[in-house]
């Protein structure tokens, strides 16, 4: 039967069924975690946050003639108390603007519930990125507000359209498009209005004896006195600024909002990734990055009584064992549908790179994040790229990934460095043995010249072939670049190459290089260079019609 007052049973078989939902879900929310850092822990966050309400409710519920004001008051409470990562805070925040209008109204105005909710977590994040659980949230309020009927209808608007937006949030957010999913937080919300819907519904399918419970059940401490697990003690470091070295947290009683704007002001003047958020009783949960604990921790002293104080530093903690699917992995950036193939073949994870321009940073932030490795190796293939890797190596590091640059200027070196690599072997000695194989790979490229210039060899024209050394024009054939001046050039390319010795010649043609000309090289080698091994690929790429590698 539907429902037709959110009273105390009502509120304790919906926070039941959310526990018991997102538990059956965590472990997909987690593996879709890519934002705002790849740490893959959302869905372990928004359950440890909803069991932390659902036991406050259920401890209260053991009393008589429970009010609904106290029942929705305990949830809120509970989820801010518990509240677990960036999404945790927000979905307490959720709670509790359910809370206040559902607790005093009942189930008169869902419509304004779902304003106060998306107002209050609104409030939660100083700079929200659109795709997000905020922005499904938001859709969601403005659908109710629309809405026409009673409490069913306008909650399950609501849910509908918290649905569909879901799917939109893969459009909105690049990081998330690239990796394919939708936003990890955003799906967990879904599922928690999807609860309440079904419960006004009639559908809902918990019971008040049933549901998963958490860790706290049969605890009777008081919610400051209860002992905190090793987890709840440790952290990584998700956003910020890595001048920080300490997380300072705390729960603070009997502030009102006026005094907790003074602490937001007091903590942004002490640190970064500052959040203040409350219940709306007078509790708050405080959070701050800084490095004078004792004036964070004095901030709230002066303003109302913190208790459940935490600090960790950061560099004392070791990340999780489920936090990296694996120790190693190198990421490659490749131009060329076949040099792309080439690098996923060598079991490498690949950026596909437009055909000409730089990588965004975001794109290979992305692809890092991707590979759920703890220490990463980069091979760029390219020149010039310094400071897009730099920019993408600060924010993994944020995310906790060692990342480490192997400076190959062409895919030639890229394919010699892969070549070399070595899981077992330390991080740092590995690149360094990389490096070398790249360093010692001679790289030449065919080209056709654009537009006059003067070269180091002479004066060229348009459509005239170019043959490059290291990034140098050493030889000019006169065009049109038709495939008998291809090969010419390209033979004289492969002669100049080799004149300081090498066994090995590696073969890139690219997507305009004449059909024979892999061929005809190696029959030039044949005759010229009896004891040098010839290997091709197709390359594909766009910029050159034959990329070489000389080792």
């Amino acid at each position: 039967m539907p429902v037709t007052d959110l009273d105390a049973a009502a509120v304790r078989h919906w926070a039941t069924a959310c526990v018991r939902t997102l538990e059956e879900h965590r472990a997909h929310i987690d593996e879709i975690n890519v934002f705002p850092v790849a740490d893959r822990d959302t869905g372990t966050n928004l359950l440890a946050t909803m069991w932390a309400a659902s036991d406050a409710v259920a401890r209260l519920a053991r009393e008589d003639n429970v009010a609904r004001d106290a029942a929705w008051s305990a949830l809120a409470g509970g989820a801010l108390a518990g509240a677990r990562g960036n999404s945790g805070v927000i979905l307490s925040q959720v709670l509790r603007g359910l809370a206040e209008v559902f607790g005093e109204a009942g189930a008169a105005d869902a419509r304004a519930a779902l304003g106060r909710a998306d107002e209050l977590a609104g409030r939660a994040v100083s700079d929200p990125a659109p795709g997000t659980m905020l922005t499904v949230l938001h859709r969601a309020a403005v659908a109710a507000r629309a809405a026409e009927g009673d409490l069913v209808e306008v909650l399950a608007v609501a849910a509908r359209v918290a649905g569909a937006e879901l799917a939109g949030t893969t459009r909105q957010l690049g990081v998330l498009a690239r990796a394919g999913v939708v936003d990890a937080g955003a799906q967990g919300l879904v599922l928690v209005l999807d609860e309440l819907a079904a419960l006004v519904n009639g559908a809902e399918n918990g019971s008040a004896n049933g549901g998963t419970r958490g860790p706290n059940e049969g605890r009777t401490l008081t919610g400051s006195r209860q002992p905190r697990d090793a987890a709840a003690l440790s952290t990584a470091r998700e956003a910020g600024s890595t001048d920080y070295a300490y997380e300072v947290m705390y729960a603070l009683a009997d502030v009102d909002e006026s005094a907790a704007d003074q602490l937001r002001g007091a903590l942004r003047r002490l640190g970064d990734c500052v959040s203040v958020v409350g219940d709306g009783a007078g509790r708050w949960a405080v959070h701050v990055h800084c490095n004078d604990v004792g004036a964070a921790i004095e901030s709230g002293i002066e303003l109302g009584r913190p208790h459940r104080i935490t600090v960790v530093r950061f560099d004392d903690q070791v990340a999780a064992p489920s936090r990296f699917a694996r120790d190693r992995a190198v990421v490659v950036l490749a131009r060329g549908a076949g040099i792309v193939e080439l690098f996923r073949n060598e079991g490498a994870s690949v950026l596909a790179l437009p055909d000409t321009g730089p990588p965004e940073v975001a794109d290979v932030v992305a692809v890092i994040a991707g590979t759920q490795a703890a220490s990463v190796t980069v091979l760029p293939n390219e020149p010039d790229l310094d400071a897009v890797l730099d920019a993408a190596r600060a924010q993994a590091a944020q995310a906790g990934q060692d990342v480490l640059v192997v400076p190959t200027a062409a895919p030639v070196q890229g394919l010699a460095a892969l070549a070399v690599h070595e899981r077992t072997r330390r991080a740092p000695d590995d690149v360094v043995a990389m490096a070398e194989a790249a360093a010692s790979t001679r790289r030449g490229e065919l080209t056709v010249a654009t537009e006059e210039a003067i070269t180091w060899v002479g004066r060229c024209h348009p459509d005239d072939v170019l043959g490059l050394l290291d990034g140098e024009v050493v030889l000019i054939e006169p065009g049109p670049a038709t495939e008998r001046t291809v090969i010419a050039a390209a033979c004289r390319l492969l002669d100049r190459m080799l004149t300081s010795g090498g066994e090995l010649v590696t073969l890139l043609p690219g997507h305009g290089a004449p059909v024979d000309l892999v061929d005809a090289l190696i029959q030039h080698a044949r005759i010229e260079h009896r004891e040098v091994e010839l290997s091709g690929y197709a390359g594909d790429q766009l910029a050159s019609i034959l990329m070489l590698g000389v080792e």
